[in-house]
């Protein structure tokens, strides 16, 4: 993925849950993990995607 299609997802992502709504956020992003976690379908590596962002949360 280059930087600029990163990007794209990313504001797509950030103007979706600004469309629903700060009550619905989470839950968005919960069913956005499951289908994330799903499609890369390798448990060590959702694993470590779960650490990295927790880690990167307090920041």
């Amino acid at each position: 993925m280059t930087d600029a299609e990163l990007d794209a997802v990313y504001t797509r992502l950030c103007k979706t849950m600004t469309e629903l709504g700060e009550a619905s956020a989470p839950l968005f992003l919960a069913r956005f993990a499951l289908l994330a976690i799903e499609k890369i379908g390798d448990a060590d590596v959702s694993l470590g995607l779960v650490d990295a962002a927790r880690d990167g949360a307090g920041e």
